[in-house]
């Protein structure tokens, strides 16, 4: 099942076999949220519920992924099973909560699982009623989850990949970011020594939605310069936003590459080399 769907598919899916996840991002999240949002959309919150409370984000970063246990004993106060069909939106054309949502699931084995190309702004356009009442989920028994989610890095890891020939580390945040111009974020500006700046915006047309399958996969096979997708580390401030690049390439076919979750919040905190003005 490819990663993204588009409004229509999702209006021809059975009700009965969906759950539609809104999970946009932010402080006012679930104030929009509650504004108006696609009809039986159930909300998760970024914070609360697809991150754990960082103690110290020098060690995890600002979004840790909570334990699997949390994230199985929400997925069951949703109603969802191994058998459901989930699509997750947000606001952000997919690029903040509704890309972690989908890498978390597909982290934990979960097979069908999908993010509106477009998002909340596809369903608008396309003249998908909103509403302003809040569903009650179907409650079921907590997912099945293992012991930890795959496809991870650590920082160590990570760090390698920066500096070997044979792997990659992609920083797919802003190019002033990376360039340490700029840092609204995290302590200090910079990147990881050796990563490579590839903003993820640019797997996205004008209208906000996804480059085809095609044209991201020849923009990644020529970025790799024949590494194999799983010597690929992908990262971002803090493990969210990596997930739309993530998202990118299994939509283009290239399977495999990991999430350095910790990112560069967990990276600037170490007291490690840091990289500026490099393109």
């Amino acid at each position: 099942m490819l990663p993204l769907i588009e409004i229509i598919e999702l209006q021809q899916l059975p009700e009965a076999s969906k759950v539609i996840i809104d999970a946009r991002g932010g402080p006012d999240s679930y104030e929009r949220y509650l504004q108006g949002h696609l009809i039986g959309a159930l909300f998760v919150d970024l914070d609360k519920d697809l991150a754990a409370k960082p103690d110290n984000p020098a060690y995890g970063g600002r979004h840790p992924l909570p334990e699997p246990q949390q994230f199985a004993a929400l997925l069951g106060r949703l109603g969802i099973t191994p058998q459901t069909h989930v699509v997750v939106y947000d606001d952000k054309a997919g690029a903040n909560s509704a890309a972690r949502f989908w890498w978390m699931m597909k982290a934990i084995g979960h097979e069908k699982v999908q993010v509106l190309n477009g998002g909340l702004q596809a369903a608008i356009d396309a003249q998908w009623p909103l509403t302003q009442d809040v569903p009650q989920p179907q409650a079921t028994t907590a997912y099945p989850t293992p012991a930890e989610f795959a496809g991870t890095v650590t920082i160590d890891e990570a760090g390698k990949a920066a500096q070997s020939s044979d792997r990659m580390l992609i920083d797919v945040r802003e190019e002033a970011r990376y360039l340490g111009q700029t840092e609204p974020l995290d302590l200090i500006a910079g990147h990881i020594p050796g990563a490579v700046n590839i903003f993820y915006a640019s797997n996205l047309d004008a209208s906000g939605k996804y480059l085809s399958a095609e044209e991201l996969r020849n923009k990644y096979e020529q970025a790799f310069g024949g590494k194999l997708p799983a010597d690929v580390v992908v990262h971002c401030g803090s493990g969210v936003t990596a997930c739309h690049t993530l998202l990118a390439l299994e939509q283009a076919g290239l399977q495999g590459a990991k999430l350095y979750v910790g990112s560069w919040s967990e990276w600037s905190r170490r007291d490690l080399p840091i990289a500026t003005n490099e393109v």
